[in-house]
């Protein structure tokens, strides 16, 4: 098995903008990998952004080199690692409107924000989503966008309101499970994530799935009127707005629970992105305010809530402080549907837990064997049972399988990170990447 795949970077969209890429991303330009997702057969793809803001220099006059841009980058990988395809797509509508790697009105683009999520849909289209709830249908090989559904992301904004989901996972027998925003919440007029539904008919080009809500994070989204009821999204077959989502909240079953929490812990809470564990079970990332001067310590939790919409519990065995996902802001989850079985990692541990929420196992990142992780992001467990981690900054993917008893977790984290560093040094004098971009000429290139 392949350990380490490299996030290539098209060479036409690098020698098009002419983007220096020994330069720091604090001159005014970036890459980062949003999200991974895997099909059943084992392919993979990656959904990056990559953007540049030069600062003083007036766009309409900047010279190739210095041009404001925006785009979004999926590349599709074999089972083996090997890249099949990238698709790129312009982003935002205020950056430069350069449409030789596709417009921002026909691309991914998502009123000024861009996709952050990536799922394969049963079937094998791909579907990428975004806050206001955006959600692009994307053909397998990364030809074309067969569909959109959106909306404005402040309640103020003109624009057509045709929504779907910020967040989409599938369940091992294909339902989606979604997270959808209401306006209002805290009193904010643009759309936060709220919501988390389920689908029982399929998301295609050509119909969009009535969402069933299980679960709100925030009890009483404030101002709403008719406009703001989601015809969609139904609790207990009626549209979800107003006063009428699913109560009580998560936010009040775990100020309810905690004897140690305080009535404003939850205050400015987040939702975020829910992980399948089985067929009828998920776990959702709940955490407190994000402060300025540093969030460790502040409440968080990873509720279970099954299909039917019943708080089951939470996951155990963490320490609000000592390992705490605020510091990085790591709050994804994985979940292992074939073996049901949950995954999280954050700056201090790779963590594990059965279905129930027994903590099996904490792989101590200040232990020399583990440390590297502190390096990565969680982004995905696949169908067959790996692990995906990202690189934050030398944009690398790595594979771990899944071990069958979590005792062997440690043993199965440190084999593999031997061999992806092995991987490593053979990939950098193979490719010989510049400032740890890689970068690829050879496989088709798509514009949406």
């Amino acid at each position: 098995m392949t350990h380490a795949i490299p996030v290539l970077l098209p060479s036409a969209l690098v020698n098009h903008h002419a983007i220096d890429l020994e330069r720091r991303y604090t001159d005014g330009w970036g890459l980062k990998v949003d999200d991974v997702a895997t099909t059943p057969s084992g392919e993979i793809y990656a959904l990056s952004h990559i953007h540049r803001h030069t600062y003083g220099v007036a766009n309409e006059e900047a010279a190739a080199a210095k041009a404001h841009f925006g785009y979004s980058l999926v590349n599709r990988y074999a089972p083996d690692g090997t890249l099949l395809a990238t698709a790129v797509s312009g982003q935002d509508e205020y950056l430069r409107q350069d449409t030789t790697f596709g417009g921002p009105t026909t691309g991914l683009g998502m009123d000024l924000w861009w996709a952050k999520g990536l799922c394969v849909l049963p079937g094998g289209t791909l579907a990428a989503t975004g806050s206001g709830d955006h959600t692009h249908l994307i053909t397998a090989d990364l030809t074309a966008v067969t569909a959109h559904h959106g909306m404005p992301r402040s309640r103020h904004d003109d624009g057509p309101r045709d929504p779907f989901a910020a967040w989409i996972s599938t369940t091992p027998a294909g339902r989606l499970l979604c997270t959808t925003g209401e306006y209002g919440l805290y009193n904010y007029g643009n759309l936060l994530d709220n919501i988390v539904s389920v689908t029982d008919q399929p998301l295609t080009p050509t119909s969009k799935p009535t969402l069933r809500a299980l679960a709100s994070m925030a009890a009483e989204p404030v101002k709403h009127t008719e406009a703001d009821l989601r015809p969609d999204v139904l609790f207990d077959d009626k549209p979800v707005g107003m006063d009428h989502r699913p109560r009580p909240s998560l936010t009040e079953h775990l100020t309810g629970l905690e004897q140690t929490a305080r009535r404003w812990d939850w205050d400015d809470a987040r939702l975020g992105r829910p992980a399948v564990v089985r067929e009828d079970l998920f776990v959702v990332p709940v955490y407190g305010h994000i402060y300025r001067g540093g969030s460790r310590g502040q409440r968080f939790a990873f509720v279970l809530v099954s299909d039917k919409g019943e708080f089951v519990g939470q996951l155990g065995g963490m320490d609000l402080y000592r390992d705490s996902p605020f510091t990085g802001f790591c709050f994804e989850i994985a979940a292992d549907a074939a073996r049901e079985r949950i995954y999280h990692l954050n700056r201090y541990g790779l963590f594990a837990w059965t279905a129930t929420g027994v903590r099996a196992q904490r792989l101590d990142l200040e232990d020399t064997r583990y440390k590297l992780l502190k390096h990565f992001t969680l982004a995905d467990c696949t169908p067959t049972g790996e692990l995906i981690l990202v690189h934050r900054t030398q944009h690398l993917m790595l594979r771990i399988p899944c071990p069958t008893a979590l005792g062997d977790l440690g043993q199965v984290v440190e084999n593999a990170l031997r061999a992806y560093a092995k991987e490593r040094t053979a990939l950098k004098k193979q490719s010989q990447p510049v400032n740890w971009h890689w970068l690829n000429g050879t496989a088709p290139l798509h514009r949406l």
